[in-house]
């Protein structure tokens, strides 16, 4: 659990921890995920979109998730 950690607080991409940047990541994708859903209803290019591409996001955002908690509590283990 130690990589894990390191790989959390370590600031290895910029001067902001890994960890904020895929909580960062994942909202976005949940936006965007979000935004699929609900503007069919005013867009006609959203339409188009299928819904695979939805479920692909909201999968990836699970994965993006789960990987952002894990980070998380890998301080407590």
């Amino acid at each position: 659990m130690d990589f894990i950690e390191d790989l959390a607080y370590g600031t290895t991409l910029g001067p902001f921890p890994m960890i904020a940047l895929v909580g960062l990541t994942t909202y976005v994708i949940f936006l965007i995920t979000a935004l699929l859903a609900s503007g069919r209803k005013w867009s006609k290019r959203l339409r188009r979109v299928p819904v695979k591409v939805h479920r692909a996001m909201a999968a990836l955002a699970i994965v993006l998730a789960t990987l952002h908690l894990l980070m998380g509590i890998s301080i407590y283990w």
